[in-house]
């Protein structure tokens, strides 16, 4: 095993220390879900070792089963098992508020702000996102994929989700690689993993079967109270959004479309700038809910139907995270399981190879210079050691200056 000379202990942390760290994340985080779990991986597997490749991409796999923001429920989860459950909340807060508080003053001013949207340093910002995603897809590759079999997986994982444009295509993807890994994984392939990727979850089974109930019970609620124009009402179209959400991202939004606009909470003009600004922003897209929230018809608008919205449309992500934990963290013991876990890994990395390409790639590099950007991010990643915070700070600068 490596040393860990480099990193911070792996002890149990405190509430605080999680929110400074997953602030600087919401600060800093750029290029959507699939840019977060970069910076993710680098901050909390590479830089402070707070837990294991195997760790890091079970939780991955995990969040892809769940409804909800994926990015955000890993980042919940790191949270939870670092500080318990004001840890959770801590990383939540941390990771969150940033773009929530930016989201709510584009609400009060987006009419100003919206010429901004097409500036060159949004290019240099989407470039970095390139880099950052690349360099940590090729570390879990390393770890995750490191034979032809789990290689196979991956690449089939990748097709898949390329070619199938649907909700449901990386949840079949996983699914598949489960399957396949309970064919095609050898037996000492995971059982010299097996204590490496284990990870105290600090859920119980009964908070977790109870967390699965409220969640139930929450989204009846939410079918009943949706279209009816009270504060109460704002919060069901938010929270059953993001109860119904598989993928998180960018996948979210047909569904806030359908519920804002459709039962003319917001108008369509108001929705599509909020989006095109949401798509400058760090941090989580579900912030885009605070902008919605905050301009919706309803006695809550402002930042209290901000704040509404954006509880409501969390709550259900993190409360199957706590469900799922204590049984996620059972099976990883069988061995069959554990080879199903296996193959779900490398799954992951061909979904996550998939997202660099589309639409991190297609969408960072579209030219010369933007290739120049996201190739020098690379090298100083790889080369240099550069955080990947810096690298972005210093990607949008030369974007704002070139492209």
């Amino acid at each position: 095993m490596r040393a860990l000379d480099t990193r911070e202990q792996t002890t149990e942390g405190s509430a605080f220390e999680v929110f400074k760290v997953f602030l600087v994340r919401g600060l800093t985080s750029f290029g959507g879900p699939v840019a977060h779990l970069g910076y993710y991986h680098e901050a909390f597997v590479k830089r402070r070792g707070w837990l294991s490749d195997a760790a890091y991409a079970d939780l991955i796999a995990l969040c892809q089963f769940l409804p909800g923001p994926a990015s955000s429920q890993v980042g919940m989860a790191i949270g939870l098992m670092r500080a318990g459950y004001l840890g959770m909340l801590a990383a939540f807060v941390g990771f969150t508020l940033p773009s929530a508080l930016l989201m709510y003053a584009f609400a009060e001013a987006f009419g100003f702000l919206s010429p901004l949207i097409g500036s060159g340093w949004i290019a240099g910002l989407k470039a970095a996102a390139v880099a950052v995603v690349a360099f940590a897809l090729l570390g879990m590759a390393r770890n995750l994929t490191p034979d032809l079999r789990r290689l196979v997986i991956a690449a089939g994982a990748a097709a898949l989700v390329l070619v199938a444009h649907t909700p449901w295509t990386q949840l079949a993807a996983i699914l598949i690689g489960a399957v396949l890994g309970l064919w095609l994984v050898p037996n000492e392939a995971v059982e010299a993993r097996e204590a490496e990727a284990a990870a105290d979850t600090k859920v119980g089974r009964r908070l977790g079967v109870a967390a699965f109930g409220v969640f139930i019970v929450l989204l009846l609620i939410a079918f009943t109270l949706r279209g009816t124009p009270t504060g109460l009402g704002l919060a069901a179209h938010f929270y059953h959004a993001g109860a119904l959400v598989f993928g998180g991202g960018h996948v979210v939004l047909p569904l806030l479309e359908t519920e804002v606009v459709s039962s003319g909470l917001v108008s369509r003009d108001a929705f599509l700038a909020g989006y095109g600004a949401a798509q400058a922003l760090p941090g989580p897209l579900f912030a885009f809910s605070a902008y919605l929230g905050s301009l919706a018809q309803t006695p809550l608008a402002g930042a209290l139907g901000g704040l509404v919205a954006l509880l409501a449309i969390f709550l259900p992500g993190a409360l199957l995270v706590i469900a799922a934990l204590p049984f996620w963290r059972e099976l990883q013991h069988a061995p069959n399981a554990r080879k199903a876990l296996a193959g779900v890994n490398a799954a992951v990395v061909g979904i996550l190879a998939a997202a660099l390409y589309d639409p991190v790639f297609k969408a960072g590099v579209d030219s010369l210079d933007s290739t120049a950007i996201a190739a020098s991010a690379f090298l100083a990643l790889a080369g240099l050691r550069v955080p990947a915070w810096g690298v972005v700070i210093v990607a949008a600068g030369v974007g704002a200056v070139i492209l």
